[in-house]
């Protein structure tokens, strides 16, 4: 190797001008020298080398913090190898990111004060040659440059919500603002408020060369370090420290001096490198996967994990000592740079690859997310996390029966632990320098979790529990628990029971959600057909019925009637039931335990002929109402479109489904198709939700779904298995409390399309393949009438209508294909009545409010007075009478049934005390008679309105005969 001399940073040790040095393994040789201490002290050139600086780095590589201290390629080879012991600011080269969520940034600040140098005299008279000959030392220390460095160590630990990226970006410019705020009090003006709360947040470590009364450990802290620091060294009279030093090589003094062979290769030192960093890289993530919550839970994965570390840093040790063995040589020349080549090799051939190592991790991540997604909805059962608990829980007196989600493959031998394992005790790690013959291979086994027969019973399992879990859990004679527990026959989960301190049944099927019940007459009396549970064994039924709408309000449980059959008889009759009423019935099925969640349930009425008063009419009478209702419309109900269109061009058509509905798209989804919605929002309804999904309704791919709030927002998004993505909002939503409406959603080229009331309202982009949609889910507080599928979206009626963008407006054709239309906005109704107005006359009225529409009115005309002046308008409902030109007064109701573009119909009931309203089916007021109603001659409509359809019904004629079930 040349004869040069090296320039090299000092790391932290105590080198000063005179020092032997052997560059062989970087260690310096105190006690001995060339020269007598007086002539070192008295020969010695000292120069001002006054010069500072601050520098910024984000990355926690060894290459980039070797760069800040200014460190040579064989210096760096070196303290890889553990040859060289640092100190003082050079410590920082120690610290590694504990963490793959740390967020880091370093600060140095660095000065250097003095430069001296031996003289020429001193190179030539050396009082002790003796050195030469021990060949203990290669070089000597002819010149030192002084100062001191600081490293200051800003972290951030981001959650999983963070984004890791952002938050780095943010902490490097909290950091950067360091330097340019001169006092501690203009941090609260220099910083924002997101940047104060996370500079709140930060954890400082400081290396230096500096002395200071305290280290500083938070932002505050640092800044009030970072200003005392220029003056530390000037203030206590000291030149600092050495910083970097020059080697002068022995030979060049004498022939018979220690050499410098040869360096080590820097391809060889780049590899090094790369190699501890991985490893490096492996303990952060290892670290990160032990602090997992969930890993706590499951101490088999704790376990592994912790195993894993255990043996990783025997590993490393054992690499370093191989590293410390053959650097010293290869630099004398006992050895060529291929010995450590030969290292590098072996360790490729080893289970700690990068390859190996982040297989195994992603494994173990892979399986900690799906414990995670698995185990996420059962906050509110207990994880047992050691025999001692579970023992406890078993052996409770209080508790007759456990029923455990048992996750059942946690505890099998993991392949590359065993490997690991081997090697790590084997000679082949022992003689490390010696060739690995046999590399290891990474085991092929599949992993229970990538199964998917196994994730598919995995699934059922945990609908089971979860399902069998919330209908029980106010049963304290039952505990539901979370378990691991080693069973190969059923690999995945399975759900074991056990009773009396004793495992009873290691795959228990509790009973679940049955199907709908089915309602017809026998002997003129109401009988249910009930379905046993698809799932364990169905010893009796739980019947639940009430009379009013079901709501999803905790308080609304108390509403049903309960019935208990004495046995598992799937036919049930009932009796003293009133035929003037509408029922809701569901059930649950009742097991060996527990029972099952309750079925969806059904509306109906029954009964032949009814006989009633006048006087029993009010709003609680839906069957009643439906009856007179369905007498004149289709069983499609009312839409903008007629029935004929409807049926010609919608397919697959379903009426009045249930809901909860979740069923087949038949055919999918394409560009081109839309799905068509024509129903009526509860009035005292608040929200109501829908979803095109691939999968189940729990973990399934939503590809679209819509979420409204009744007349107050709509929000737009979509879910890959349990995870949200980012929602799109709108501040308002054109459905209301008691509103019709007409919806599609038409998949375009470039998004799902929704059309609410002839008006387009949103394009939500595609984010999920749309050809991947299987499913319809509907949920919330409305009743829909009809929905289906429209093939041809660009050929149909309703797409050409849209088109234009100017559907439905009062100059718009929306009564294009109505035989006989009452009233337009530029045509008013004054009709004289041809029929005498008393109680058990019914009033029905249907039409189309136009998308650019204030208000209409309809008047019940009393000669030249009104007797009932019924005016809706979109915000609110007004009721009034006028009487000889005078106004009375008036009654105002808050919220509207009708919205803007949106079709309707309208019963006025009238009975011997006032109007009983119905709008879109569903009861909404009443108005009591100011005016005898006999007296009732004409009927006026105005305003903004198309009145396609006016009525007068007498019920006294109607056959109330309804169907079952017959749905509102």
């Amino acid at each position: 190797m040349d004869t040069k001399i090296i320039e090299m940073a000092a790391l932290g040790r105590a080198l000063y001008p005179g020092m032997l040095y052997d560059c062989r393994n970087d260690s310096f040789i105190p006690g001995i020298t060339l020269w007598d201490k007086n002539a070192l002290r008295d020969d010695i050139d000292v120069l001002d080398q006054t010069k500072t600086f601050v520098k910024l780095a984000a990355s926690d590589s060894v290459s980039d913090k070797a760069n800040l201290l200014n460190v040579s390629a064989s210096l760096k080879a070196s303290f890889l190898g553990g040859l060289v012991e640092v100190g003082g600011s050079a410590k920082y080269l120690q610290d590694s990111k504990s963490s793959a969520r740390q967020c880091r940034v370093t600060m140095q600040y660095s000065q250097t004060t003095k430069f001296e140098q031996l003289t020429m005299k001193e190179l030539g008279n050396i009082a002790y040659p003796k050195v030469f000959e021990q060949k203990t030392a290669t070089h000597v220390v002819t010149a030192v440059l002084y100062g001191a460095s600081a490293f200051m160590l800003f972290d951030y630990s981001s959650s999983e919500s963070e984004n890791k990226q952002e938050i780095e970006g943010s902490l490097q410019a909290v950091v950067k603002k360091i330097p340019t705020i001169s006092i501690e009090g203009q941090a609260s003006l220099k910083l924002s408020s997101e940047e104060k709360k996370l500079a709140e947040n930060i954890n400082v470590t400081f290396y230096g060369d500096y002395e200071l009364d305290e280290n500083p450990t938070t932002y505050t802290e640092a800044l009030r370090a970072c200003k005392k620091l220029p003056g530390l060294l000037k203030d206590r009279n000291s030149k600092g420290v050495p910083v970097t030093v020059w080697l002068y090589p022995l030979t060049l003094l004498d022939s018979r001096a220690a050499k410098l062979v040869r360096d080590i290769s820097l391809s060889l030192v780049s590899k090094t490198e790369s190699v501890l960093e991985d490893l490096a890289q492996a303990e952060r993530k290892c670290n990160d996967l032990l602090r997992n919550p969930i890993t706590a839970s499951f101490p088999e994965l704790n376990k592994s994990l912790e195993q894993f570390r255990e043996l990783h840093s025997f590993y490393k040790i054992a690499l370093q000592k191989s590293l410390v063995s053959i650097l010293p040589n290869i630099r004398s020349g006992a050895l060529e740079n291929k010995a450590l080549g030969d290292i590098l090799t072996n360790h490729g051939m080893t289970p700690f690859t990068a390859t190996n190592m982040s297989k195994w991790l992603d494994d173990i991540t892979t399986q900690l997310n799906v414990l995670t997604s698995y185990t996420s909805a059962l906050k509110d059962v207990t994880f047992v996390s050691s025999e001692r608990l579970f023992n406890s829980i078993l052996y409770d007196p209080n508790v007759d029966s456990v029923v455990s989600l048992t996750f059942t493959s946690l505890k099998s031998e993991d392949p590359y632990l065993v490997g690991v394992r081997s090697f790590v005790y084997s000679d082949a790690l022992a003689n490390f320098g010696q060739p690995i013959t046999k590399a290891f291979s990474y085991p092929t086994t599949q992993p229970w979790f990538t199964s998917l027969d196994i994730s598919s019973r995995m699934r059922q399992n945990l609908t089971l529990f979860t399902s069998f879990f919330k209908t029980n859990i106010n049963n304290s004679r039952i505990k539901f628990v979370v378990a691991s527990i080693s069973d190969p026959s059923n690999p995945g989960t399975s759900i074991r029971l056990y009773q009396s301190s004793t495992l009873k049944d290691p795959k228990f099927q509790p009973v679940s959600k049955p199907a709908a019940p089915v309602v017809g007459t026998s002997d003129g009396k109401p009988l249910v057909t009930l379905s046993k549970s698809p799932t364990g064994e169905t010893r009796q039924f739980i019947i639940e019925y009430r009379n009013t709408q079901p709501t999803d309000s905790a308080n609304d449980l108390a509403m049903w009637k309960v019935i208990t059959t004495p046995d598992a008889n799937t036919s049930f009759a009932f009796s003293d039931l009133n035929p003037l009423q509408q029922y809701w019935v569901r059930y649950r099925a009742v097991g060996t335990l527990g029972v099952s969640e309750p079925s969806d349930y059904l509306q109906f009425s029954f009964s032949g002929m009814v006989d009633f008063t006048m006087s029993q009419w009010n709003l609680s009478m839906p069957s009643l109402i439906n009856h007179v209702r369905t007498k004149i419309m289709t069983n499609m109900g009312f839409s903008r479109w007629s029935s004929s269109t409807i049926k010609s061009e919608v397919s697959n058509i379903i009426n009045n489904p249930n809901l909860t509905y979740d069923g087949a798209i038949p055919g999918g989804m394409k560009v081109g198709t839309a799905l068509y919605f024509q129903g009526t929002a509860l009035k005292t309804g608040t929200s109501f939700e829908m979803n095109v999904r691939a999968g189940s309704w729990s973990s399934g791919d939503y590809t679209f779904f819509a979420y409204f709030k009744l007349g107050e927002s709509m929000t737009f998004n979509t879910r890959r298995g349990p995870n949200w993505e980012a929602s799109e909002n709108v501040s308002s939503c054109p459905i209301t409390k008691g509103s019709a409406f007409d919806m599609f959603f038409v998949v375009k080229q470039e998004g799902w399309e929704v059309n609410i009331n002839g008006q387009k309202v949103y394009l939500f982009k595609h984010r999920l393949p749309v050809e991947k949609a299987t499913t319809l889910g509907i949920y919330g507080d409305i009743v829909m009438n009809t929905m289906g599928t429209v093939s041809n979206w660009g050929n149909s009626t309703f797409g050409k209508e849209l088109a234009p963008g100017i559907s439905r407006t009062m100059l718009s054709n929306v009564q294009s294909d109505v035989p006989y239309p009452v009233s337009n906005p530029q045509k008013n109704y004054n009709g004289k009545l041809q029929v005498a107005v008393k109680p058990g006359l019914v009033f029905f009225f249907q039409g189309v409010v136009p998308s650019d529409f204030n208000c209409f009115a309809i008047n019940f005309v009393v000669g030249s007075d009104i007797a009932f002046h019924f005016l809706a308008q979109s915000f609110g409902m007004t009721y009034n009478s006028c009487r000889s030109g005078n106004w009375e007064n008036a009654i105002q109701i808050q919220g509207s049934p009708f919205v803007k573009g949106s079709a309707f119909d309208i019963l006025f009931f009238i009975n011997s005390t006032g109007y009983e309203i119905i709008v879109n089916g569903l009861p909404f007021s009443t108005f009591a008679h100011r005016m005898p109603v006999e007296n009732v001659n004409s009927i006026q409509i105005n305003a903004d309105v198309f009145m396609n359809n006016f009525s007068i019904i007498d019920v006294d004629k109607v056959n109330i005969k309804a169907k079952i079930p017959a749905n509102v």
